[in-house]
């Protein structure tokens, strides 16, 4: 992985965490990140007042370290981003302050308006909507708003939620593929936000379920086709103690808890609004079996294995781990977050316990769940997707 991040005669190690995990050919930072940051430093050249700095989606902390000497406030759906930002933060040793705040965070906990809102456009037009709709309430005529992103990001659609929700819209020329987005408030209209999104499905044996979803969790208009599909499949007992890994909104572990009401439920994703969704569905539909779960943001199942005692197998107690993995990490398409989410679950899981795995055919999962386990059996499929099952030895 390149780690060397240099420009305007400043140098920076840069890292995507966790850099152990990362493909050589990654890197922590991209073209629309320089192209943001030459116009923000060119600009602020002439500007000799004290800026305020809200950053969005910064994807692993490359503009927050560039502007860690404003003290900015920085704002992140993402567990592995916010860490990426911590883990490059501290190797840097860099003067100023970074205000983290996550996503379901409101933006009125920041003292004072910004004078700066930068966003790297997001691959969820919801999460971005969402924003825009925050930054309603907290920005100014005279606040510059600035966006970057892939020329393929920055699309009619985009451009669109800043005209609605905050007034009108140019863009800049593309430059190694990437382009600006320059957008002033100038809206009278304070928009109510579309968000959660809510629908019902039901569990396997026939529950009714209400779900919630945020503007950033995964199918939120939906049941999602692998969770569809490994639903009818899940066994789960009154004794089990499940993890819904990658869990979005919940609902495989709500299923979990239609099965079995006396089953322990640990709900883990990187999104906070995922776990903040996942948390409030509980409420709604088993709102007694509240005390029985547990709501993690962690980057696959690491803020859970940091728990364990080395060498204690009663310590790793969990007996199910329910698993649809993505296949993509911000941008990029990489297998390195399945593989992780394997290895920790086989890590994690007691003797005897039980990986179920969703997924593609074409992602030959199995070949990697066969190297990790010993062994692996296919519990069903179709023409697209398979479930498989691995147990620990």
């Amino acid at each position: 992985m390149n780690t060397a991040f240099s420009l305007a005669d400043r140098h920076f190690t840069l890292v995507r965490y966790p850099a152990k995990h990362q493909h050589k050919s990654l890197q922590a930072w991209d073209s629309a990140d320089e192209l943001l940051i030459e116009h923000v430093e060119t600009t602020l050249e002439n500007d000799n007042n004290e800026q305020k700095i809200l950053i969005f989606n910064d994807d692993f902390g490359a503009l927050g370290c560039w502007f860690s000497h404003h003290n900015p406030h920085w704002v992140s759906d993402s567990y592995i981003s916010t860490r990426s930002l911590h883990e490059n933060v501290s190797a840097n040793n860099l003067e100023g302050k970074v205000t983290e705040l996550t996503s379901v965070a409101p933006l009125s906990d920041i003292d004072d308006s910004p004078t700066l809102v930068l966003i790297k456009v997001p691959r969820a037009l919801a999460l971005l909507e969402q924003q825009l709709i925050d930054l309603q309430s907290i920005v100014k005529p005279n606040t510059r708003i600035i966006a970057a992103g892939k020329v393929k990001s920055v699309t009619k659609s985009v451009l669109g939620l800043f005209e609605n929700y905050l007034g009108p819209t140019k863009t800049s020329l593309a430059k190694k593929k990437s382009r600006l987005i320059f957008s002033e408030f100038t809206t009278q209209k304070h928009h109510v936000s579309p968000y959660p999104t809510v629908w019902t499905c039901n569990a396997k044996n026939g529950t009714s379920l209400t779900l919630s979803n945020n503007a950033n969790v995964f199918s939120r208009q939906s049941l999602d086709i692998g969770a569809r599909i490994m639903m009818p499949h899940m066994q789960v007992e009154n004794t089990d103690k499940v993890i819904d890994l990658g869990c979005g909104n919940g609902v495989l572990g709500l299923n979990a808890l239609a099965l079995a009401p006396e089953c322990e439920v640990t709900f883990v994703d990187e999104s906070f609004m995922a776990i903040d969704s996942a948390k409030k569905n509980v409420e709604t539909n088993f709102p007694e079996q509240l005390a029985q779960c547990s709501f993690v943001a962690s980057n696959c199942l690491e803020s859970l294995l940091d728990k364990v005692t080395p060498y204690t197998e009663n310590t790793r107690s969990y007996s199910k781990v329910f698993c649809n993995p993505p296949f993509h990490q911000q941008n990029a398409i990489t297998d390195h977050i399945a593989w992780q989410m394997f290895s920790d679950a086989k890590a994690l899981l007691r003797t005897g316990g039980h990986l179920v795995v969703v997924g593609n055919r074409h992602l030959d999962y199995h070949i990697k769940l066969k190297r990790l386990f010993g062994g692996v059996k296919v519990l069903a499929s179709d023409k697209k997707f398979v479930i498989l099952v691995a147990a620990k030895r």
